[in-house]
């Protein structure tokens, strides 16, 4: 069973549309949507299990420049 999660993104002044590019480089990102309130974009992850998703989130999206915060929201159903 796939894994999948949104993760809200807050980014740095004016690096919205940096970040949005490198995230839709990214491995398991589904999509990636540069969105207004609160958050600046909303990608959707998704992996064979929550191991990957984490990992993507922790070692591969956290160190992208101009990432100042992120809520993870793992889908738990239809």
């Amino acid at each position: 069973m796939t894994t999948r999660a949104y993760l809200l993104v807050e980014t740095a002044v004016g690096k919205t549309r940096d970040v949005a590019a490198t995230l839709r480089g990214l491995d398991n990102i589904e999509s990636v949507d540069v969105v207004t309130g609160p958050y600046d974009i909303i990608a959707v992850i998704s992996g064979p299990d929550m191991t990957v998703v984490g990992n993507v989130v922790t070692e591969d999206i956290h160190t992208v420049a101009g990432v100042v915060r992120t809520v993870t929201c793992v889908a738990v159903g239809n």
